[in-house]
């Protein structure tokens, strides 16, 4: 091999090279008089994703037209969400995507706000609770950590129901509510970072973690990463974990840095709504998608609590750490950080970018 050789740097590059084979419009497609504009804006779009797409049919049961309808209609949400909670101030209550409908809905405390939301084309909810007075809530648990039993893994506040939940390990709701309150209990296994050994993008020669979406100078990934040495493709330029899960790496001279998650282009990161389809690339399961949970999620690892996680149902196993979640409209969304066999949380990058200074590369 020439070690002069550059190497190109995407998101999850050690599947990069399974999905980066892109699927050619047929030759016929430009040139058939019967073929609509939303055809052929349909046949790019799957084009352009054929990884992430497969993943949608897969776990999503969407084809590409229903996926490409899906972007637009979340990419609307996000905007909509972003402008009502500056709007409805204190009587903003949370926000959540409605799948079926196609629609975001926006909690509201005070019913006179209620036209505010349908005038913006959302759908309002009277709700007892606001979200500050939701995140007021997680913050006195995050307060509290300390003194809460092992069974209890996290707590986090649900919009869609407007109420506080605590997850604890089956069996040990009743110690849950001892130390929580009037909270609902969810009970699951306990979560775990997502990172492995023995594997290579190797750290310290024998842990392995994924890249996430790239910035100016490097890429962002998790924190609890950096606890296994340095990267084989660079340096770390900052880590955090626990407390947060985040990191990114100085990446070496040589390597060329693309603005892309495997084939699929980054565009920005407006963050989505919860209840919005997202997907990730990762290096151990590839491409895998399905909605976004619960964000500002408090989770309690073995070593340490992290908080600020947004959940999802998104499938993830030991060595995806790090991946890059993604919405099929190219909005940047985290890197994942852990979970267990039915949730995957990430690590929102919006924060990341800002606490290191750093700039998404797009596309």
């Amino acid at each position: 091999m020439n070690p002069r050789k550059t190497a190109r740097l995407t998101g999850a590059v050690l599947i990069a090279a399974a999905m980066a084979v892109m699927h050619s419009l047929p030759a016929s497609a430009a040139s058939s008089g019967g073929t609509s504009a939303t055809d052929l804006s349909t046949l790019q779009f799957e084009a352009e994703n054929p990884g992430l797409l497969d993943a949608m049919k897969r776990d999503l049961g969407l084809d590409a037209t229903a996926a490409r309808t899906l972007a637009t209609a979340q990419q609307t949400a996000a905007s909509t969400e972003n402008s009502l909670r500056t709007a409805l101030g204190d009587s903003f209550g949370g926000a959540y995507f409605d799948a079926a409908a196609r629609k975001l809905v926006v909690g509201v405390t005070d019913a006179s706000k209620a036209g505010t939301v349908t005038a913006a084309g959302a759908t309002a909810k009277v709700v007892a609770r606001s979200a500050a007075q939701l995140d007021s809530a997680v913050a006195q648990l995050d307060a509290r950590e300390a003194s809460a039993p092992s069974s209890v893994t996290g707590w986090y506040a649900d919009t869609v129901t407007n109420e506080i939940v605590v997850t604890a390990l089956p069996g040990t709701a009743q110690a849950a509510k001892a130390f929580a309150g009037d909270v609902r209990v969810v009970e699951a296994d306990a979560p775990q970072p997502f990172l492995k050994g023995g594997d290579a993008y190797t750290i310290g020669g024998s842990s392995r973690c994924s890249v996430g979406l790239t910035v100016r100078g490097g890429f962002v990934t998790a924190g609890h990463c950096a606890a296994a040495g340095q990267p084989s493709n660079g340096t770390w330029g900052g880590s955090s974990f626990p407390g947060n899960d985040y990191a990114w790496v100085r990446t070496n001279s040589g390597v060329t840095l693309e603005p892309r998650v495997g084939s699929v282009t980054v565009k920005g990161s407006t963050s989505a709504a919860t209840g919005a389809a997202v997907c990730k690339a990762g290096s151990t399961t590839g491409w895998t998608c399905g909605t976004v949970g619960a964000k500002n999620q408090t989770v309690r690892y073995p070593q340490g609590a992290v908080s600020g996680l947004t959940a999802s149902n998104v499938r993830c196993q030991p060595g995806d750490s790090g991946g890059g979640f993604i919405t099929n409209a190219g909005q940047g969304q985290g890197v994942v950080s852990g979970g267990n066999s039915s949730v995957c949380y990430f690590q929102p990058l919006g924060e990341i970018l800002s606490v290191y200074g750093l700039s998404l590369l797009t596309g």
